[in-house]
């Protein structure tokens, strides 16, 4: 594994190629496995190398020793915020671009910034910070990926509310996993390095049981593996030319359903480096007069979801559904289209419900291929 020294060099060497600023990733199965601590051992790093580098950001979660690390290096102060009555502290923004550093360290990545701030997220301020020529290092959990939601959900039992958009990876320059194994992480947490002793038999029968760990820590891996897979297929010239993979997620106003589809359509869009694009038809049984408010509001909240994941959104009125998805599918030269399981019995409702029955027809002669998301 390369030493914290190699890995600032060659940030570094990222750093002088370009005028846009360039985005590291430290990436984990959960808190407590190291990312903070690298990022600010990195930081040492480039300050010794005549790095003008600054903290923007940092949560230590009074961890004694990636406190100890802040010591010697430059941090920009936060800027308060008043806000229900409390004073708040919050990332400076504004300030950081004014004093434009080389590189800044803006941790908690899938933070929501408080009411009134610039940007909703803190993503959002590092895409400004990128786009004003200021190089980021910054850190997530696994858990905080917004096309992995469901699957954390079934695993942990918990619905993580703070999120990134897949997109913001794919961004990144580098992408680095700081991995333990889960017997590792659960000595960290039982020896108070994790959270303060009164906290940690509460973890221990929640969060961090070994096999949650397990599956958090594969699902961290694969990641990070699946970047390497694209950061290759992108910038290693190939003598093959290959179709380029297209995804059009097909959804109706059912919201849990079109979460479930828009999510694992952004993950094979992902994987496959490919464009992806939502497609929803407002059949005459959806007009805005014969669906509630509540299910026209979570319609355009899976719109935002859908161009977040970066989807481009198509909508269309028409009761002829199927001959719009694949009229859509042709138009944008679409490899594959993803729909909803039906409710019921599969195939029968395939062989009798003229949707899927006329979609399949449409298709067939095609190379266009159909999945059904369950």
């Amino acid at each position: 594994m390369p030493t914290p020294e190699q890995n600032a060099q060659y940030f570094l060497d990222l750093i002088k190629k370009s005028k846009q600023g360039k985005l590291k990733v430290y990436i984990g199965m959960s808190a407590g496995v190291g990312k903070t601590y690298r990022m600010l051992q990195e930081a040492h790093t480039l300050l010794r190398n005549g790095v003008d580098i600054k903290i923007g950001f940092i949560e230590t979660h009074g961890r004694a020793e990636t406190h100890a690390l802040i010591e010697g290096l430059p941090m920009i102060a936060l800027r308060t915020v008043f806000y229900r009555g409390k004073e708040l502290s919050e990332m400076d923004l504004q300030t950081i671009i004014n004093l434009h550093p080389e590189v800044v360290i803006v941790d908690e990545l899938a933070h929501t910034n408080i009411h009134g701030s610039k940007n909703e997220k803190r993503w959002q301020d590092v895409l400004d910070l990128l786009s004003a020529g200021i190089s980021v290092i910054s850190a997530v959990n696994i858990q905080h990926l917004e096309s992995l939601n469901h699957e954390i959900f079934q695993i942990t039992g918990i619905e993580v509310k703070e999120t990134i958009p897949d997109s913001i990876l794919q961004q990144a320059d580098e992408v680095v996993n700081i991995d333990l194994t889960a017997d590792e992480l659960v000595t960290r947490l039982k020896e108070g390095k994790i959270y303060e002793k009164s906290k940690v038999a509460t973890a221990l029968k929640n969060f961090f049981q070994a096999e949650k760990i397990l599956q958090l820590r594969e699902l961290a891996l694969k990641e990070v593996a699946s970047q390497v897979e694209r950061k290759v297929e992108t910038e290693v010239p190939r003598n093959v030319s290959m179709r380029p993979e297209r995804f059009l997620a097909c959804i109706s106003s059912n919201h849990e359903i079109a979460k479930k589809i828009l999510r694992k359509t952004a993950r094979l869009a992902s994987y496959y480096q490919g464009k992806w694009y939502v497609l929803y038809v407002q059949t005459s049984h959806e007009d805005t007069d014969k669906i509630g408010l509540a299910a026209q509001r979570h319609l355009i909240n899976n719109f935002k979801l859908a161009t977040e994941l970066g989807a481009e959104v198509i909508r269309v009125k028409s009761n002829e559904v199927a001959q719009n998805i694949f009229e859509t599918a042709q138009k944008h030269h679409i490899t594959t289209v993803c729909i909803g399981k039906p409710h019921g019995s599969f195939w029968r409702i395939v062989t009798r419900t003229s949707l899927f029955y006329k979609l399949l027809q449409k298709v067939s002669d095609t190379d266009i291929d159909l999945v059904v998301i369950s």
